[in-house]
């Protein structure tokens, strides 16, 4: 029997909050189809938005995320650098979110310093491999994410390898000099980059595409040392509040690109202060 009647013999109908009647697929039913040897929860899934039938856990995105955005999201890949304090909250939303495909690249394994802001971290994992967590954490939350995990400190000869094939790249990192090797390769490999940045009360959110001056506007055309104790990360730490927000900002401009709706913050940089309340755009 072929996937698209089984996922029809499957399927059910509902009311969504508005008394509104929808075709769904559950979970446990894709997980159902997949031990019938019919795909993968993605590609269940993926087969089940195409008929008009929604994912039971996407219901609440229709009215914002149409089914066919949805496949969108689905069928994309975005590659995320870092898994600490902005990465583990991007990486958190866009897999709830429903991107189909997520590479995590970091090379760093969690330490305690890590548990005051870190989504992905707890003390069962200390010591961890932050990438393989991560992989865990999205397989526990969407069965429907492919997550790629990348073990590796991303370097100017290995970045176009881990890099290629994404249709958006975020940087989650917590040095200047790493992001503008991942700027260079984004844009030699025509990606566009969501860049963010924390420290203390304060982040950063900007959106580079190829061929834009991007980091060179706000670090100048020759970056720090990778290791910089005089950084504001260093000197003012960072909160737990900060990264949620900054990447919250980050995977809504994900989603932006790969639905090209709304506005992207290409060539100005919001700068949020939590403690003052105050949101800021510079236009470049």
């Amino acid at each position: 029997m072929n996937l698209p009647q089984r996922i029809k013999e499957m399927s059910e109908t509902v009311l969504d909050p508005a008394d509104r009647e929808v075709s769904i697929l559950k979970e446990e039913q894709a997980r159902e189809l997949e031990k019938e040897g019919l795909g993968t929860v993605r590609t269940i899934y993926l087969g089940a938005m195409k008929l008009g039938i929604c994912p039971y856990r996407y219901i609440r995105n229709r009215d914002v995320i149409s089914i066919s955005e949805q496949i969108v999201l689905a069928e994309s890949c975005v590659a995320v650098v870092g898994s600490g304090g902005l990465g583990g909250h991007v990486i958190l939303h866009l897999a709830r979110s429903g991107i189909g495909c997520l590479k995590v690249v970091d090379h760093d394994s969690f330490d305690e310093t890590n548990l005051n802001r870190q989504a992905l971290s707890e003390p069962s994992v200390l010591a961890k491999s932050k990438s393989s967590i991560a992989a865990q954490r999205v397989c526990a939350v969407n069965p429907a994410v492919d997550v790629l995990p990348f073990s590796q400190k991303i370097n100017p000869d290995n970045a176009a390898e881990i890099l290629g094939d994404s249709d958006v790249v975020v940087d989650a990192l917590d040095n200047i000099s790493d992001r503008f090797v991942i700027e260079k390769t984004a844009g030699d490999l025509n990606i566009p980059l969501v860049h963010g940045a924390i420290a203390g009360f304060g982040g950063q959110m900007m959106t580079i595409l190829p061929g834009d001056k991007g980091l060179q506007q706000l670090y100048g055309k020759k970056p720090p040392g990778e290791k910089d104790p005089f950084s504001p990360e260093a000197i003012l730490g960072v909160p737990a509040l900060t990264p949620a927000l900054i990447a919250t900002f980050q995977a809504m401009e994900v989603v932006k690109i790969l639905l090209k709706r709304g506005s992207i913050f290409r060539n100005k940089m919001m700068h949020v202060d939590l403690e003052t309340g105050t949101l800021n755009v510079f236009r470049f």
